[in-house]
């Protein structure tokens, strides 16, 4: 039998980045885009690689166009780092695993380094796979704190919570990373959020844009340790636009809604740099009259328009910066 998981795309609607600095996020799922990972019983152990984890190109200039595009690293260092924590998890809690040993093969659609998530897809998928095959069940409140620990843990990579809360819970969910709750549990708190109606999402990329999400994170975190007070203080308006996020949202307020995505995106900007081309991204679609702000680390935004109309403008507007423009697909209904 061949096992079959997957984990989509995600985009921080407000919150984004305080989710490692004790703050609150809430984020939606882009069902648009998936990493699906196939795991079945074998003779021996195999890793199936992909695209990204190929060293065979037709030229010089095609490889310099993958790395562009792909980083140094594939997803095979995520589905080894994967299978490594889950076995480091289930010996702390006790659990047995059988010795079976299986073949795995992964591939994705998520555009890479461009801030929506395509590498915790990777994982989130990996560890619901190897969940079903060892039939072992974790707490659905802890699993994101395991997903992250493989790459934060394994492999060394700056990461936040948010992203894989979403990729595990799915639809819009709200996240409280008190300060109390994450020192003495290692998770915070999550609630599903079901709004009435939905807000009309949309979210852009650039596909030829390629930044390693955790090189900003890392710079940010050791302002944050040495208690840098405007990146403090940033952290805690964040609490506030969240709240006043989710009022928004609940209550179908879009305009308000629209103002406290631009406002999450300029408060950003008091504490990290912004690449001119990220930049460029956001103006171009303010000057439709739609909101913007980073989905992620940046090389993706998303935020709200008023209507088709608008929603146009704004495809025609970012064509020119090589954007790909999408209503995102929250729910699978």
């Amino acid at each position: 039998m061949i096992i079959t998981a997957h984990a989509h795309a995600r985009a921080g609607l407000v919150g984004n980045p305080s989710d490692g600095y004790f703050g609150k996020t809430i984020s939606f799922i882009i069902r648009n885009f998936r990493a699906t990972v196939r795991l079945w019983e074998s003779p021996h152990f195999e890793i199936l690689p992909t695209h990204g984890d190929l060293a065979q190109f037709a030229s010089v200039n095609e490889f310099l166009r993958d790395q562009k595009l792909h980083g140094y690293y594939g997803g095979m260092r995520l589905i080894k780092a994967a299978i490594k924590e889950f076995h480091d998890y289930c010996h702390q809690k006790g659990v047995e695993l059988d010795d079976r040993s299986f073949t795995v093969g992964y591939e994705t659609d998520i555009p890479r380094l461009v801030g929506l998530s395509g590498s915790s897809a990777i994982t989130t998928a990996m560890i619901r796979a190897l969940m079903q095959f060892y039939e072992v069940d974790i707490p659905k409140d802890y699993l994101p704190t395991l997903i992250l620990a493989v790459e934060k843990d394994e492999l060394g990579i700056a990461a936040g919570l948010q992203d894989r809360v979403i990729q595990v819970y799915e639809g819009i969910v709200y996240m409280d990373f008190d300060r109390k709750l994450m020192e003495s549990r290692g998770y915070g708190q999550y609630e599903e959020l079901h709004p009435a109606k939905l807000p009309p999402l949309y979210v852009a990329y650039d596909p030829e844009r390629a930044e390693v999400s955790d090189v900003p994170h890392r710079n940010l975190r050791q302002l944050f340790e040495r208690g840098d007070p405007t990146v403090v203080s940033a952290m805690q308006r964040y609490r506030d636009l969240t709240d006043k996020g989710r009022v928004a949202l609940m209550s179908g307020d879009w305009d308000a809604l629209a103002r406290i995505m631009n406002e999450n995106f300029d408060l950003r900007k008091t504490f990290m740099n912004i690449a001119p081309e990220n930049q460029r991204m956001v103006e171009v679609a303010r000057s439709t009259g739609a909101s913007a702000k980073f989905c992620g680390s940046g090389g993706a935004i998303c935020g709200l328009y008023k209507d088709g109309r608008q929603y146009q403008q704004l495809v025609d507007a970012l064509a020119a910066l090589r954007c790909n423009v999408l209503r995102p697909i929250i729910y699978d209904s």
